[in-house]
């Protein structure tokens, strides 16, 4: 069996809980539900399709079909799912968990908020270099960007995680849009205060003064032609401990599955995206400064 039989019934127990709760206080509506003329009712419920969309990010498989079609539709999950419908349809219903999963994501897997805290990027590349100019499914919504392994075309990831690995803030943007950018910067960072750590490419004079009055210190390394600047030795200790976010960066795209190259969707790419980040709150053992 892919899962402890316990966690699955979790997962699937904390989603459907959050789905009866949006659907008693804000009344869940998607477009064309009313119609007259719509009459295919999908035989699974949304809080079954974000279930299995989460345990596909904790399952260890690296193709969305194959895991549908192996585990869900023939598999160890077929006895838990038995509304599944076939791939292609469960493809088309796909759209309509976007809001759910973004919701979920942001409502009830956040991490705790406890001052401390350290901030990165990561690239989402969403096709080879040598197929840019022939990709169409992100033509007009991804760019082009330089990072230190080279050039990628995609998106960027920007997370905030607390001391203790839980994922507390994270935003969606396309490649273009720098580390450093005030704007987004402040979007990020918004309602956080204490401590946050970062690299040298979110180094803004104007950011980290703005940050400062909003109750945030945000604290960098320097570089090679800036003078020196001094730091307490405890800010310093644990500026090195900023390897932490990588390693969380490390296991959304290993572990979880954050980035591939074959969406033929934007829109289930961003599913994709928070279905990755959902998964990671659900694992045992997340990186920290701790250990």
């Amino acid at each position: 069996m892919l899962f402890d039989e316990m966690k699955l019934i979790g997962i699937f127990c904390d989603i459907d809980d959050f789905v009866i709760a949006l659907e008693k206080n804000i009344g869940l509506k998607l477009i064309g539900n009313d119609h007259p003329q719509s009459v295919n009712k999908p035989s699974i419920t949304y809080s079954e399709m974000l279930c299995i969309e989460l345990v596909y990010h904790l399952s260890g498989y690296k193709c969305f079909q194959y895991y549908y079609q192996d585990a869900v539709e023939k598999g160890a999950l077929k006895e838990y799912f038995p509304n599944a419908p076939g791939y292609n349809r469960f493809i088309q219903l796909k759209p309509r968990i976007l809001m759910l999963i973004v919701l979920y994501f942001q409502c009830c897997r956040l991490g705790r908020m406890c001052g401390l805290y350290y901030a990165d990027s990561t690239s989402l590349t969403v096709c080879n270099n040598r197929r840019i100019h022939s990709n169409k499914v992100f033509k007009t919504q991804a760019s082009r960007a330089k990072t230190s392994t080279g050039w990628f075309f995609g998106f960027k990831l920007f997370l905030v995680v607390n001391a203790f690995g839980e994922i507390v803030k994270a935003t969606f943007t396309t490649a273009n849009v720098a580390d450093n950018n005030l704007q987004h910067m402040l979007r990020l960072f918004n309602k956080l205060e204490g401590l946050v750590f970062a690299d040298k490419g979110f180094i803004n004079q104007n950011a980290t003064q703005e940050l400062f009055k909003n109750g945030l210190h945000l604290i960098t390394g320097i570089r090679a032609n800036m003078k020196n600047k001094l730091m307490l030795l405890s800010h310093k200790l644990l500026l090195k401990k900023r390897g932490m976010i990588e390693s969380v960066n490390d296991i959304l795209k290993s572990v979880c599955d954050l980035e591939h190259t074959r969406h033929r969707s934007p829109i289930n790419a961003v599913i994709n995206v928070f279905a990755a980040l959902c998964a990671y709150t659900y694992l045992e053992r997340m990186p920290s400064i701790f250990k």
